[in-house]
């Protein structure tokens, strides 16, 4: 799964990077993304063809639910089957897009003991979890967009830390992922692979990230192994 993750990148390098228009939008860098708060999102409009950044509520909220509450247990969607769950196969099909971020937490277990771990790129560059966005139109006519991280199995460097991983999208596979024309899940469900273990690296921090409330750099600073 993915449960805490940064995005601490300047904006000027993160339009670069992802090639995003970012009018109106609020960003202020975080070093401990916890669910139901705002995440970065790049999505394609559909008429114009271009790419658009927005803040978004992490814990993905379907259309048809009753209320936000079912977002908390969102918050990650498995690869493998969301194609056709219920809650995420509408979006799976018309509303992708990219969460930006440069690393994400998981927590080893060392008998009683977990120990969080920061996973991040060696060059400290940002990436894009492959994600699911709705709209749910609340009672008072409120909209409110919010999404999901999708998961899958992990690979050799995650694999003792946990069971699960966020789906890194390659540079060259982003494009597919948000291509509006694009619905087939024989076309999509293959770019929804784990990471290579060579293009990761871990880090042992301390135990500010358990809570939220921490948000500063000193969450991602190491500690002794």
């Amino acid at each position: 799964m993915c449960g805490r993750f940064t995005l601490s990148s300047n904006l000027d390098d993160l339009q670069g990077r992802f090639g995003f228009e970012a009018r109106d939008l609020e960003y202020r860098p975080s070093y401990n993304i916890a669910p139901t708060q705002q995440v970065m999102v790049v999505s394609v409009d559909p008429q114009h063809g271009n790419r658009r950044a927005e803040s978004m509520r992490w814990g993905l909220v379907p259309f048809w639910a009753k209320d936000l509450k079912i977002g908390a247990r969102m918050i990650n969607a498995q690869a493998e089957t969301a194609a056709t769950k219920p809650a995420f196969r509408a979006a799976f099909k018309k509303r992708r897009c990219l969460v930006l971020a440069d690393g994400f937490f998981e927590w080893r277990k060392e008998g009683k003991e977990k120990i969080p771990t920061y996973i991040f790129q060696p060059s400290n560059t940002p990436f894009a979890f492959a994600g699911l966005w709705d709209n749910w139109r609340s009672p008072d006519g409120e909209n409110v967009r919010s999404c999901t991280i999708l998961t899958t199995t992990p690979n050799e460097l995650i694999q003792p830390i946990h069971n699960r991983m966020p789906v890194i999208l390659s540079q060259e596979t982003e494009a597919l992922w948000l291509d509006p024309m694009t619905e087939e899940q024989e076309t999509l469900t293959p770019l929804l692979i784990p990471a290579p273990a060579e293009g990761l690296t871990t880090m042992v921090v301390s135990n500010l990230v358990n809570s939220y409330k921490n948000q500063g750099p000193e969450c991602v600073e190491p500690v002794a192994a």
